[in-house]
Protein backbone atom coordinates (compact mmCIF):
# COMPACT_ATOMS: atom_id res chain seq x y z
CA UNK A 1 0.00 0.00 0.00
CA UNK A 2 1.61 3.10 -1.21
CA UNK A 3 0.45 6.45 0.01
CA UNK A 4 1.23 9.59 -1.78
CA UNK A 5 1.76 12.30 0.74
CA UNK A 6 1.08 15.85 -0.52
CA UNK A 7 4.51 16.99 0.62
CA UNK A 8 6.21 14.31 -1.30
CA UNK A 9 4.86 15.45 -4.61
CA UNK A 10 7.34 17.08 -6.84
CA UNK A 11 5.93 19.88 -8.86
CA UNK A 12 7.50 20.55 -12.15
CA UNK A 13 7.56 24.21 -13.20
CA UNK A 14 8.20 25.21 -16.69
CA UNK A 15 11.05 27.62 -17.29
CA UNK A 16 8.67 30.28 -18.60
CA UNK A 17 6.70 30.42 -15.31
CA UNK A 18 9.86 30.94 -13.27
CA UNK A 19 11.27 33.84 -15.31
CA UNK A 20 9.27 36.67 -13.69
CA UNK A 21 7.80 39.77 -15.32
CA UNK A 22 8.41 40.60 -18.90
CA UNK A 23 9.55 44.04 -19.98
CA UNK A 24 6.14 44.72 -21.57
CA UNK A 25 4.35 44.05 -18.29
CA UNK A 26 6.69 46.40 -16.42
CA UNK A 27 6.22 49.15 -19.00
CA UNK A 28 2.42 48.83 -18.82
CA UNK A 29 2.54 49.02 -15.01
CA UNK A 30 4.76 52.13 -15.14
CA UNK A 31 2.44 53.74 -17.70
CA UNK A 32 -0.64 53.11 -15.56
CA UNK A 33 1.10 54.45 -12.47
CA UNK A 34 2.31 57.53 -14.38
CA UNK A 35 -1.20 58.32 -15.61
CA UNK A 36 -2.49 57.96 -12.05
CA UNK A 37 0.15 60.32 -10.64
CA UNK A 38 -0.49 62.92 -13.34
CA UNK A 39 -4.21 62.73 -12.62
CA UNK A 40 -3.52 63.27 -8.93
CA UNK A 41 -1.33 66.31 -9.70
CA UNK A 42 -4.10 67.80 -11.88
CA UNK A 43 -6.61 67.17 -9.10
CA UNK A 44 -4.39 69.03 -6.62
CA UNK A 45 -4.02 71.99 -8.99
CA UNK A 46 -7.77 72.22 -9.53
CA UNK A 47 -8.37 71.99 -5.78
CA UNK A 48 -6.08 74.96 -5.14
CA UNK A 49 -7.83 77.02 -7.84
CA UNK A 50 -11.31 76.23 -6.55
CA UNK A 51 -10.24 76.94 -2.98
CA UNK A 52 -8.94 80.38 -3.97
CA UNK A 53 -12.17 81.10 -5.82
CA UNK A 54 -14.26 80.03 -2.82
CA UNK A 55 -12.11 82.19 -0.52
CA UNK A 56 -12.69 85.26 -2.70
CA UNK A 57 -16.44 84.56 -2.81
CA UNK A 58 -16.53 84.28 0.99
CA UNK A 59 -14.64 87.56 1.40
CA UNK A 60 -16.98 89.33 -1.04
CA UNK A 61 -20.03 88.01 0.80
CA UNK A 62 -18.66 89.15 4.15
CA UNK A 63 -17.79 92.62 2.78
CA UNK A 64 -21.25 93.06 1.26
CA UNK A 65 -22.89 91.98 4.52
CA UNK A 66 -20.66 94.39 6.44
CA UNK A 67 -21.82 97.36 4.37
CA UNK A 68 -25.45 96.29 4.71
CA UNK A 69 -24.97 96.11 8.48
CA UNK A 70 -23.56 99.64 8.48
CA UNK A 71 -26.60 100.80 6.52
CA UNK A 72 -28.90 98.96 8.91
CA UNK A 73 -27.37 100.64 11.95
CA UNK A 74 -27.81 104.08 10.37
CA UNK A 75 -31.19 103.68 8.63
CA UNK A 76 -31.99 107.39 8.60
CA UNK A 77 -28.92 108.17 6.46
CA UNK A 78 -28.76 104.81 4.62
CA UNK A 79 -29.20 106.50 1.24
CA UNK A 80 -25.79 108.18 1.70
CA UNK A 81 -24.09 104.78 1.49
CA UNK A 82 -24.86 104.75 -2.24
CA UNK A 83 -21.61 106.73 -2.51
CA UNK A 84 -19.79 103.43 -1.81
CA UNK A 85 -20.31 102.51 -5.48
CA UNK A 86 -17.02 102.34 -7.40
CA UNK A 87 -15.58 100.88 -10.59
CA UNK A 88 -12.54 98.64 -10.83
CA UNK A 89 -9.24 100.47 -10.47
CA UNK A 90 -10.79 103.75 -9.36
CA UNK A 91 -10.10 103.59 -5.62
CA UNK A 92 -6.82 105.44 -5.27
CA UNK A 93 -6.90 106.61 -1.67
CA UNK A 94 -4.79 104.88 0.94
CA UNK A 95 -6.54 102.76 3.49
CA UNK A 96 -7.34 104.67 6.65
CA UNK A 97 -5.81 103.30 9.83
CA UNK A 98 -8.77 104.39 11.93
CA UNK A 99 -10.93 101.40 12.78
CA UNK A 100 -13.84 103.24 14.35
CA UNK A 101 -14.76 105.69 11.64
CA UNK A 102 -17.15 108.44 12.65
CA UNK A 103 -18.64 109.68 9.41
CA UNK A 104 -20.34 107.81 6.59
CA UNK A 105 -17.67 109.07 4.17
CA UNK A 106 -14.93 107.56 6.36
CA UNK A 107 -16.82 104.27 6.63
CA UNK A 108 -17.29 104.18 2.86
CA UNK A 109 -13.63 104.98 2.20
CA UNK A 110 -12.45 102.25 4.58
CA UNK A 111 -14.92 99.74 3.08
CA UNK A 112 -13.86 100.48 -0.51
CA UNK A 113 -10.24 100.01 0.48
CA UNK A 114 -11.04 96.68 2.18
CA UNK A 115 -12.83 95.45 -0.94
CA UNK A 116 -9.87 96.27 -3.17
CA UNK A 117 -7.35 94.81 -0.71
CA UNK A 118 -9.33 91.55 -0.43
CA UNK A 119 -10.40 91.10 -4.06
CA UNK A 120 -7.82 92.99 -6.11
CA UNK A 121 -7.64 96.20 -8.12
CA UNK A 122 -10.18 95.04 -10.68
CA UNK A 123 -12.91 94.68 -8.07
CA UNK A 124 -15.94 96.97 -8.22
CA UNK A 125 -19.06 97.59 -6.15
CA UNK A 126 -22.56 98.82 -6.88
CA UNK A 127 -24.66 100.02 -3.93
CA UNK A 128 -28.35 100.83 -4.39
CA UNK A 129 -31.05 101.97 -2.00
CA UNK A 130 -34.56 102.10 -3.42
CA UNK A 131 -37.90 101.96 -1.62
CA UNK A 132 -36.35 100.74 1.63
CA UNK A 133 -34.38 97.92 -0.02
CA UNK A 134 -30.59 98.10 0.04
CA UNK A 135 -28.60 96.05 -2.47
CA UNK A 136 -24.81 95.62 -2.54
CA UNK A 137 -23.24 93.95 -5.58
CA UNK A 138 -19.51 93.23 -5.65
CA UNK A 139 -17.66 91.99 -8.74
CA UNK A 140 -14.04 90.94 -9.07
CA UNK A 141 -11.72 89.14 -11.46
CA UNK A 142 -11.93 85.51 -10.41
CA UNK A 143 -8.93 84.43 -12.52
CA UNK A 144 -10.45 81.16 -13.65
CA UNK A 145 -7.82 80.35 -16.24
CA UNK A 146 -9.48 77.06 -17.13
CA UNK A 147 -12.67 78.78 -18.31
CA UNK A 148 -13.08 79.65 -21.97
CA UNK A 149 -16.17 81.79 -21.44
CA UNK A 150 -15.18 85.40 -20.60
CA UNK A 151 -18.39 85.88 -18.57
CA UNK A 152 -17.24 83.22 -16.10
CA UNK A 153 -13.93 84.98 -15.42
CA UNK A 154 -15.71 87.46 -13.17
CA UNK A 155 -17.01 86.62 -9.72
CA UNK A 156 -20.17 88.37 -8.53
CA UNK A 157 -21.91 88.49 -5.19
CA UNK A 158 -25.14 90.41 -4.63
CA UNK A 159 -26.91 90.79 -1.28
CA UNK A 160 -30.17 92.62 -0.59
CA UNK A 161 -32.02 93.49 2.56
CA UNK A 162 -35.05 95.51 3.55
CA UNK A 163 -34.13 98.24 6.00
Amino acid sequence: MTMNHPRSRIYSFSRRNAEGFTLVEVMVAVLIMGIGLLSFALLQTMTVRFTQSANQRTQATNLAAELLDQMRTNRILAVQYVSATFDGGTVTHTCPQQLNAVSIAQNVERWQCEVQMALGDTSAADVKYEAGVATVTITWGDNKRWETDAALETGTVSLSTRL
